[in-house]
């Protein structure tokens, strides 16, 4: 019978989840051709679509102004309507919230088991995952967990997006096979544009390039 562990409680450090299930990082910017598009400005926002990123950085600005924000507090006021506006609310995608996933790793004959905030499906097909943090955690303690997530993806040869964030920070990850690559760092504070602008930028490049290859 595997030891059964929490994701969360048992890898706190890139170093311990590259190790475990050989995961190698990779810097080529070909690999993670959809974060160049959207940094570029390849992706148009339109005027109503700014509109509504400026209205969402104010209320969270607003709310974090009061001091710490949970983790469903920052899905509420920033995940939750970024994800509507890049079209994963609408067919063909779908959204699970804290989705249970379970990992096996034989030779150590041990079993993980957690549960990603978000997940986005197309067609059985896994495209996205979230992982929230809370403010006074910085965005990057949530990338070990969002890898191991990754690895309990059902076929691994296709790519998969995460994005960790903490509110005031959003990052990127694509992970396919055994590499991964990590984006910038977006900003809600950016200036003069709203960091947010990249954020959906990158988001509708990850949805754009998921329908053109569906099955």
């Amino acid at each position: 019978m595997p030891d059964t562990l929490a994701i969360a409680q048992s890898f706190l450090s890139l170093r311990q989840v590259e190790t475990r299930f050989q995961l190698n990082p990779t810097v080529d910017p070909a690999f993670f051709a959809e974060a160049t598009a959207a940094q570029a400005a390849q992706i148009t926002l339109s005027p109503a679509e700014c509109q509504t990123l400026d209205r969402i950085r104010a209320s969270y600005r607003y709310s974090s102004a009061e001091g710490d924000l949970t983790e469903a507090t920052v899905n509420l006021l920033l995940v939750s309507p970024l994800l509507y506006l890049a079209g994963f609310c609408d067919p063909p995608f779908r959204l699970q919230a804290e989705a249970s996933v379970e990992i096996v790793v034989d030779d150590r004959n041990e079993r993980y088991t957690g549960r990603i905030d978000t997940l986005v499906i197309c067609q059985e097909l896994w495209v996205a995952i979230v992982e929230s943090k809370r403010t006074r955690f910085a965005a990057s303690t949530g990338i070990p967990q969002a890898l191991v997530d990754a690895c309990a993806n059902p076929d691994r040869d296709r790519p998969l997006f995460a994005l960790v964030t903490n509110g005031d920070n959003f990052l990127f990850l694509k992970i396919q096979g055994n590499h991964y690559a990590i984006s910038s760092d977006f900003s809600i504070y950016s200036q003069p544009e709203n960091g947010l602008y990249g954020v959906l930028r990158l988001l509708k490049s990850i949805a754009s390039q998921v329908e053109e290859i569906r099955v």
